[in-house]
């Protein structure tokens, strides 16, 4: 077999009586390069290393599973899996959910709530000698104090309770391979970039920084406290600001008696590298055991989709992906993408039709800056908001010319974009490429819906959120629907909307559901907006659940937050 091994038994067969990572993760074990645990699995097997991985072990009974591929030489490398558990589990009214799509039949109860934390103590408490890791999209998120909306308050780095020795934020690729090579080598790991760690020190002046000389004098930028956040609500959105300006600098904060460090990160991952990603020897399919167990939604949704690139410079800012992800975008060659254009075409399954070919955004494929170095030393945390950057590229020739490409491979019938666009930036620039992308958008890439995110329809409440005047929205619905109209299509759009983000009122909307309505489009869904962690907008419904005076109107209140939400469908 070519998977990873989940067992003793897969681990015999083999012939390994030992290996040197394992990875722990609250989902199913996927072997596909939209699963993390997967990836990183991959990257160090590649560093030649043995790997196994331990999948949604049982935390509740007396712990075999967390014994039964033993100890690993280098360390335990720890991740909720591709949601941060708490938000996978509950509603924004704090309902539990009845499924989760990345168990097997989409059942849950097969991860524990804050899971990372869960299964850091655990291994902590069986291997206290063993390094604990941790990584993905929870830790990343929780690395500073952060608000929790299941339990109503501030809590401190994640780092705190689970006892772990090492935090990786971000996608972890490049620290975790240099985190191996230190193992090995004897050396510490605490000067990893794009790591955070606990330690007794206090931080004054000039630190190590976890650059290539050790120790370059490079002075720290204090995070408020997390003493102080608990008393005053605005040094909370102090921090939340700092956080977003100041991606590249050493950051430290005071947690009790101990100090937050949190190193700088990589570089950007060039073209090379996160090709190197993409192109490890994944199965692209769940592990055999699952088979009687029923289909993975999560894999469903994903096994016929291509990822051309990570980050997204748009900062909403009610999203995490550009603070997890980055600012910056990571996009892969042209090669690779073909590449596992032609390996799906071979599935036994595929039936012609490219679901997704895209990113957080889809249209920012081998977008930036047209002067990287002005793109260096700005402080915006949107490239977007509240105007789109002059010094941003936003001519879409190169994704006119991939979208092409795939097209001929043998066996593509339809290749769809099943991510959002931002069409903001289409029109930004409406030149003869960008045209050209929206007429091919609405016509060959749409599969009956066009995914768009105006998220509501009140200037004030769009300021809030880093979202364009609706007005851009309505532009772009009038070449949408001339276009439509034309060649006869029936295709609709489907945008996401909002509710109780703050600054929405009642009255806002109750505006919201009139303007859609006058446009004659009639959504299905809202999101009710759900405080989480690392967002600006969390920090905000923060202030005003504390009754700060700085604060906009939020809808704090559950009940309020529920009739938003079902304002909008009784006026629509």
């Amino acid at each position: 077999m070519s998977f990873l091994p989940i067992s003793r038994k897969e681990m015999d067969y083999l012939g390994w009586d030992y290996v040197d990572v394992i990875i722990v993760s609250g989902d199913a074990y996927v072997d596909h390069p939209s699963f993390g645990h997967a990836v990183i699995a991959r990257i160090l097997e590649n560093e030649g290393l043995r790997v196994a991985i331990l999948p949604q072990p049982n935390w509740q009974d007396d712990l075999r599973d967390f014994k039964k591929l033993g100890q690993p030489r280098l360390f335990f490398g720890v991740t909720s899996g591709c949601l941060d558990s708490v938000v996978s589990h509950y509603t924004a009214n704090k309902r539990l959910r009845s499924d989760d799509a990345y168990t097997p039949g989409g059942k849950a109860g097969f991860r524990p709530d804050r899971a990372v934390t869960v299964y850091s103590k655990i291994l902590k408490q069986l291997f206290p000698n063993t390094p604990v890791i941790l990584g993905g999209i929870e830790a990343s998120l929780r690395r500073t104090t952060h608000y929790d909306f299941m339990e109503g308050r501030l809590m401190p780095s994640i780092l705190c309770e689970s006892q772990a020795d090492l935090l990786v934020y971000g996608m972890g690729e490049k620290p975790i391979i240099e985190i191996a090579k230190k193992l090995q080598n004897g050396q510490n790991i605490h000067d990893t970039k794009q790591t955070a760690f606990l330690t007794t020190i206090t931080v004054v002046g000039a630190i190590p920084c976890g650059c290539p000389h050790g120790y370059c004098g490079c002075p720290a930028m204090n995070l408020h406290s997390h003493k102080d956040c608990l008393e005053d609500s605005h040094k909370f959105l102090e921090n939340a600001k700092i956080l977003e300006q100041n991606t590249d600098a050493v950051l430290t904060q005071e947690i009790g008696d101990k100090t937050l460090m949190i190193n700088p990160p990589f570089p950007q991952m060039q073209e090379g590298e996160i090709d190197r990603s993409f192109d490890l020897p994944y199965e692209r399919m769940p592990h055999p055991r699952y088979k009687k167990r029923g289909s993975l939604p999560a894999y469903e949704m994903i096994k016929h989709s291509i990822t051309t690139h990570r980050g997204c410079f748009g900062g909403c800012s009610f999203c995490a992906i550009h603070a997890h992800q980055g600012k910056f975008i990571a996009s892969r060659s042209e090669k690779s993408i073909l590449k596992e254009v032609e390996t799906i075409a071979q599935m036994p399954d595929f039936k012609g039709n490219i679901s997704d070919l895209g990113g957080p955004s889809a249209n920012m494929y081998k977008m930036g800056g047209i002067d990287e170095n002005l793109c260096s030393k700005c402080k915006r945390v949107s490239c977007l908001s509240p105007k789109i950057c002059n010094n941003l590229n936003t001519n879409h020739k190169v994704m006119n010319e991939l979208y092409k490409k795939v097209l001929q491979i043998k066996g593509i019938k339809k290749v769809f974009i099943g991510s959002g666009v931002r069409y903001d930036m289409l029109l930004h620039s409406l030149n003869e490429e960008n045209s050209i992308y929206i007429e091919n958008l609405i016509l060959r890439h749409t599969s009956g819906r066009l995914k768009l995110a105006p998220e509501h329809t009140e200037s004030h409440v769009l300021e809030l959120m880093r979202k364009p005047d609706f007005s851009v929205f309505k532009k772009f619905l009038m070449i949408f629907q001339k276009l439509c109209e034309k060649h006869n299509l029936k295709t609709q759009i489907m945008p996401y909307l909002m509710s109780s983000h703050p600054g929405c009122k009642m009255s806002d909307m109750k505006a919201l559901a009139k303007t859609l309505r006058d446009l004659n489009i009639y959504p299905e869904q809202v999101q009710d907006f759900t405080p989480t962690p690392s967002t600006f907008s969390t920090a905000l419904f923060y202030l005003a659940l504390k009754k700060n005076e700085n604060a906009p109107y939020v809808a704090t209140d559950e009940g309020e937050k529920r009739n938003q939400k079902e304002l909008f469908f009784a006026t629509n």
